[in-house]
């Protein structure tokens, strides 16, 4: 009984570790997405060149974190709500994990788009990234709190991120005529992908939560 005790004691100590860790990376991921927005649309280099080095932290906490859930895994303590909240780690941080790769991405767009003028598009980019952002803020507090109903209300912001995507494709990609170089316009679809998908992983954290919280998949 003292044994079976003990290793409880353990893995609610671990599982807490992991928890405080997928925040961590979740901090790191978030201060990404504000250095995108400094590199693309302040035209902020040292930015764009910071977010290398945030990458790699990102990177390290993903293998750590997924390392710490196999070892939890494997100790004989798990109860179904305990499987189910490391099931659910295990994914949402390969989430976070690709947000902190598009932001690097932005980043290293933005330093390729730093020679040429600012894009007539910039401002609605500019949104499309800031609702971005509040997402990505809103899928961590809802980790944070474990709020299965704040996660869930992340997918109508999704929407409204689709919306972006559909019109500024529209206007990018149809464009006639273009008095200059053809690169920026190509970059800038990039941009607008990358951020679509940001989204996208915003959302499936917000989902990630739910499902930790009721058990249910939607």
């Amino acid at each position: 009984m003292d044994t079976t005790r003990s290793l409880r004691t353990t893995f609610e100590r671990q599982l807490r570790r992991v928890q405080r860790d997928v925040l961590r990376m979740g901090a790191l991921v978030e201060y990404s997405c504000i250095l995108a927005r400094e590199a693309l649309c302040d035209r902020n280099l040292d930015s764009a060149q910071q977010l290398v080095a945030h990458d790699k932290q990102i990177d390290q906490f993903y293998r750590q974190i997924e390392l710490d859930c196999i070892n939890l895994l494997t100790l004989q303590a798990p109860v179904t709500q305990d499987l189910r909240l490391i099931s659910a780690f295990m994914q949402l941080v390969r989430d976070l994990e690709r947000i902190g790769d598009y932001a690097q991405d932005i980043g290293e767009v933005a330093i390729t788009l730093f020679p040429y003028p600012p894009h007539p598009c910039m401002d609605r980019i500019q949104t499309m990234l800031d609702r971005c952002r509040s997402m990505v803020a809103m899928s961590l507090v809802s980790l944070s709190n474990l709020d299965a109903e704040r996660g869930l209300e992340i997918k109508q912001k999704d929407d409204a991120v689709d919306a972006d995507y559909a019109d500024l494709y529209r206007l990018l990609a149809h464009q006639r005529d273009l008095p200059g170089l053809v690169e920026p316009i190509v970059l800038l679809v990039l941009v607008i992908r990358y951020l679509e998908r940001i989204a996208d992983h915003a959302t499936n954290i917000g989902k990630r939560v739910a499902y930790i919280v009721t058990g249910e998949r939607t």
